[in-house]
């Protein structure tokens, strides 16, 4: 019961990383049907934290002063290049995907030759932010990862709430459902397709700027990140939120138990054996629409 009990947990510190990226990939296809090179926002967040926390501390500010001015300027950084994909880029190819596919090609080739000259191509690791452990019903974690599945939650019920409860957010599932129906009434589509780019870059910078404590952070880790959390929107389902929250959650479980009993690589392997297996069953994903 033990056993089981701390695989779930790690799961879920799993799967909250996974579940904010994956939210930003279900609403960049939803509304723009494009899907962009998103692990690059991801990426360079990450690596801002970890490039500048040290500098922080060494102006004498505490490691975790440091790391939440760090977090907020990694998260600046990843929209600025957010706004700048995607007013010279991005925004003359929505709902374009062989056009969005092509241009998603060259610029992360050219984002992954831009990262590797800035940052370099060592790995980097953040001071520990929270120590100490904590226990629940007997299951051991550390603070840390406590607190960044807390506010992966915390961000993830704000970003359903705000798509069920805001004006913007009823419009964003409006066009995600039906692109020409919405711009009939009325909904500005352009505009609120870089809105919805935005708070994707916003989420994938969020993921970032939390996972930097608890892993090790180098140019090319977004790329894992972006193959599970596509996986886990077409698992859950194209351009559902709730489908993009269970493929995550999924895909953290399948990672701690293969994790637990096998190894890493055949946690990967069963997780593309399983998604074969539910997309036959249903072929729109577990919460798609018919």
């Amino acid at each position: 019961m033990e056993t089981a009990l701390q695989l779930f947990i790690t799961a879920l510190q799993i799967g909250a990383v996974y579940v904010l990226f994956s939210l930003g990939l279900t609403l960049i296809f939803g509304v723009m049907r494009v899907v962009f090179a998103h692990g690059h926002f991801f990426t360079i967040s990450a690596l801002v934290v970890s490039y500048l926390v040290p500098l922080v501390m060494a102006k004498g500010f505490s490691v975790q002063s440091a790391y939440l001015v760090s977090a907020a300027g990694g998260i600046v950084v990843a929209l600025i290049l957010a706004i700048v994909v995607y007013k010279f880029g991005l925004r003359f190819f929505l709902r374009d995907m062989d056009g969005a596919f092509i241009l998603t090609m060259g610029l992360a080739l050219l984002l992954d030759g831009v990262v590797l000259s800035v940052f370099g191509g060592a790995v980097r690791a953040v001071p520990e932010i929270i120590g100490g452990t904590v226990t629940v019903l007997g299951v051991t974690l550390t603070a840390q990862r406590l607190v960044l599945c807390l506010a992966a939650v915390i961000v993830t019920g704000l970003l359903y709430w705000s798509m069920s409860g805001t004006r913007i957010g009823k419009a964003l599932r409006a066009v995600a459902s039906d692109h020409e129906a919405a711009m009939l009434q009325g909904i500005p589509y352009n505009r609120l397709a870089m809105s919805g780019f935005m708070i994707a870059a916003g989420l994938a910078a969020v993921a970032g700027a939390l996972i930097a404590p608890v892993s090790v952070v180098s140019p090319v880790m977004g790329s894992d990140y972006l193959m599970k959390g596509f996986i886990a929107v077409v698992l859950g389902g194209l351009g559902s939120v709730p489908g993009a929250i269970v493929g995550a959650l999924f895909i953290g479980l399948v990672e701690s138990v293969g994790g637990y009993y096998f190894d890493s690589s055949s946690a990967t392997v069963a997780i593309f054996v399983l998604v074969i297996v539910v997309l036959l069953v249903r072929p729109k994903g577990l919460l798609g629409h018919a």
